[in-house]
């Protein structure tokens, strides 16, 4: 299955049956931030934060052991970024919680619910995987689309709510060739809100926009996902300072990550804060290690 398809639907299912109780990270009851910003773009039901772990993660591809006992906690409501060389299997470890890559045992997927994360996962590509012939607002809408539900007026209302606050209100009816390359992204960031999952990945979902694009939509991710479990991936240090709430390095063959990095104070960060470029060159020191 392609990435384009999970980008679509949002619904594929992880097969295996994960359970036992999720011992990674306390429970949780309740949605952290869950009154900011416009009702409309978050709802009363926004899912509560989920805390998801990957342990003793193993897997081959092409005769080469990608990681073995590797393992991750995404602490629930934080923004996790994973960097780490390329072809080291950041995108692998992604594709692997959003059932897209089946690793191999003793591999374990583990929620603070004790459920399995099939059908609560949304994912935002490095590509925007706008369908052309639809409106910025029904690409919004591509899930239930896709899904044959009935589109509702308040589902409408929500989108287009989501629209407004990634910047982009009033352009509900245009299609995506008149959109600039930072709004293709805004439109993606959208479509990956409605979905209303608990769980987000992002795959370098900025690295091919100009440097002020990508720190515009650096501050409208931080400010959007607030409250929300993601984990993205990127290559760019600062990115990751600048929006991220633990910060993992991933390197070597197998693959292991490294310890968490916690940046000071709240995303979005500024670029030029002295504190995070000390801790630039701290990363810089991991991925050259």
């Amino acid at each position: 299955m392609s990435q384009i398809d999970l980008d679509q639907t949002h619904q594929d299912q992880i097969e295996r049956d994960h359970t036992g109780r999720f011992t990674g990270v306390p429970s949780v009851s309740s949605s952290p931030s869950s009154a900011n910003g416009p009702p409309q773009a978050r709802p009363a039901a926004v899912p509560p934060g989920l805390a998801v772990a990957i342990a003793s993660a193993r897997l081959t591809y092409g005769g080469t052991c990608l990681f073995s006992d590797l393992s991750l906690t995404l602490e629930a409501g934080l923004t996790t970024c994973l960097l780490g060389p390329s072809g080291v299997g950041k995108t692998t470890l992604l594709r692997v919680l959003a059932g897209l890559a089946e690793p191999e045992a003793p591999t374990r997927v583990e929620t603070s619910d004790g459920l399995p994360l099939a059908g609560r996962v949304a994912y935002m590509a490095q590509q925007d995987l706008l369908l052309p012939w639809l409106s910025v607002l029904d690409n919004v809408l591509l899930g239930d689309r896709l899904r044959r539900t009935r589109i509702t007026p308040e589902q409408a209302a929500r989108a287009a709510a989501l629209l407004e606050r990634v910047g982009l209100a009033g352009r509900e009816a245009d299609r995506p060739a008149t959109l600039s390359g930072g709004q293709r992204q805004r439109v993606a960031l959208a479509r990956t809100l409605m979905e209303d999952k608990p769980l987000v990945l992002m795959d370098e979902p900025f690295s091919a926009l100009d440097a002020l694009t990508r720190l515009r939509l650096q501050d409208t991710a931080a400010e959007t996902l607030a409250g929300r479990t993601v984990l993205m991936v990127t290559h760019d240090p600062l990115e990751a300072l600048r929006i991220g709430d633990r910060l993992h390095v991933m390197t070597g063959r197998p693959a292991s990550v490294g310890p968490a990095l916690t940046p000071p104070g709240r995303a979005p960060r500024r670029a030029d804060d002295a504190n995070l470029l000390a801790l630039q060159a701290e990363l810089l020191r991991r991925l050259d290690a």
